[in-house]
């Protein structure tokens, strides 16, 4: 039964390389070459988890200015971002050549990027200076979709004829959908400034910087550690009992902060953004212990501290405003 969790880890057919089988971040407890067990490696997930919130969190891509109450923006985005690709917890990649995750190898590339289409529309109410956008965005080289929404509002705005930035209030959230075992959410909340200078009567910049504060919410589903294994094979009787759910995790925070610049040319725009999220230092404090997770734990009763190293993070995007 041994070879066959290690092939049952290998991952589901038709998944492609970007897509999760957390069934490899649990460690096996074996019995006369049977594996009788799994404990779920919680300091795994919540690294992992932390990682791609990143990759996954709110688009930022905007000044401070809103649309105004008229203004309507399609837009389409690259965003690409860096991941520790060497750190075990991206073994539950599909695509990994080390599934295990006791080679020391590279999981994928060292970046994971997702395309994305968004409109943006201003508004009047419920208060002056508003605007409101959502959108959808894909992880290439997986079936995993994240739709996005966010409202801003325009603390201090349109003053372009004076040396006075803009200020905007942003709150937004991700939702991960179509991944089987994983139940994602990311809250973004981020304040940012920006002026806006015209040039020559035709083209207009915006340089802005901000900060932002990213909440990730992980919840684990049912994970089958030998998805490649008949539930219902009688030789195979123990099978169903290996199943498991990860422990509920506190919220994991990171944060961002970002640079950016948007040019427009009558109704044409592009906006091009660097993005910096520092290393979490998060920890979900599980009652009744104080031990930290160590790597390969044997049980789940620790507090698993967020490993993740910081990220950076470019976007592109390129739009209609009008």
């Amino acid at each position: 039964m041994a070879s066959l969790f290690v092939a049952g880890v290998a991952g589901a057919a038709h998944a492609e390389d970007n897509d999760l089988v957390l069934g490899r971040l649990a460690r096996r407890v074996e019995s006369g070459g049977m594996v009788t067990a799994v404990v779920p490696q919680s300091r795994d997930l919540r690294a992992l988890a932390s990682q791609l919130g990143v990759v996954l969190a709110p688009h930022l891509a905007t000044p401070a200015d809103t649309l105004g109450w008229g203004g309507v923006q399609l837009a389409f985005d690259y965003h690409t971002t860096q991941i520790d690709h060497t750190a075990s917890y991206w073994r539950a990649l599909e695509g990994s050549p080390d599934p295990l995750g006791t080679s020391g190898v590279a999981h994928t590339t060292g970046y994971l990027s997702t395309i994305g289409l968004f409109a943006r529309k201003g508004l009047w109410l419920p208060l002056p200076a508003m605007e409101l956008g959502g959108g959808v965005v894909h992880l290439q080289d997986s079936s995993m979709w994240a739709g996005q929404v966010y409202a801003k509002l325009g603390v201090h705005e349109g003053y372009h004829d004076l040396p006075i930035p803009s200020l905007a209030l942003r709150g937004a959230a991700t939702r991960l959908m179509t991944q089987r075992e994983l139940d994602l959410t990311v809250v973004s909340l981020d304040a940012s400034l920006s002026k806006h200078l015209g040039l020559g009567g035709t083209w207009s910049l915006d340089p802005y910087a901000g900060y932002n504060v990213l909440l990730t919410i992980a919840r684990s589903e049912v994970v089958d550690p030998t998805p490649n294994v008949d539930p219902f094979d009688e030789t195979m009787p123990n099978d169903r009992s290996l199943n498991f759910v990860f422990k509920d995790q506190s919220p994991i925070l990171r944060q961002r902060f970002f640079v950016g610049a948007k040019a427009q040319f009558g109704a044409l725009t592009l906006t091009i953004e660097g993005q910096l999220a520092l290393a979490g230092t998060s920890v979900d404090d599980r009652g009744g212990t104080s031990a930290i997770c160590e790597a390969d734990s044997m049980t789940e009763l620790c507090d698993a501290k967020d490993s993740a190293a910081s990220q950076q993070s470019v976007t592109v995007s390129a739009g209609f405003e009008l």
